[in-house]
């Protein structure tokens, strides 16, 4: 079995190259927001689904797919086993806040828990230090426990949320908007 080998892919190539990411999750974060008289609680607690969920692509209105019009200036690597895309991570420079963004991560299920994602991951993270970046960021949802639990162990931290970017029931639904960032420990102001 040949190694899969990881490189730069070119917009020219992929726009538009649709990533089927889709996921089954038994668990989630059950986000709480509470209003109280000097302020706000907020808590994530991991629960159960009574049954297993599944969420798709046909759900959104926007399916993921690389070099999307509203990512000007995106740049992605592909993960190739032979000539097969099974992998990719496309990234984005915000410089109005001086950070690199994920905008999408896609392991092909079949090459899921093999140390992929952690590579690409690592091509995304020397990015944001070779740009002097402050730091990496990117969005996944209170249900998509599973890549939680990677980013969590990749160095990541909840750095933000949103409770309404889905749709206007993200609490009910349990899929709330996760942004999480890994700091640049050598950002160099």
């Amino acid at each position: 079995m040949a190694p899969v080998i990881i490189k730069r892919i070119y917009k020219k190539d992929y726009k538009g190259f649709r990533l089927p990411i889709n996921y089954t999750t038994q668990t989630y974060y059950d986000v709480t927001v509470s209003k109280k008289p000097d302020g706000f609680d907020v808590t994530f607690k991991l629960k159960t689904f009574d049954k297993p969920v599944t969420h798709t692509q046909e759900e959104y209105n926007f399916p993921d797919s690389l070099f999307q019009a509203h990512w000007k200036g995106a740049y992605a690597y592909g993960a190739f086993d032979k000539d097969k895309l099974v992998g990719a991570i496309e990234l984005y420079s915000e410089t109005w806040a001086n950070r690199l963004r994920v905008t999408e991560l896609w392991i092909d299920e079949e090459h899921r828990k093999q140390g992929l994602g952690k590579r690409l991951m690592d091509i995304a993270k020397a990015q944001t230090v070779k740009r002097n970046a402050r730091m990496l960021i990117l969005e996944t949802q209170s249900c998509n426990t599973n890549a939680v639990g990677f980013y969590l162990h990749e160095g990541f931290t909840l750095a933000g949320f949103s409770t309404c970017d889905y749709s206007n029931t993200d609490l009910e639904r349990k899929e709330v908007r996760l942004e999480m960032g890994w700091f640049n420990d050598k950002f160099n102001n």
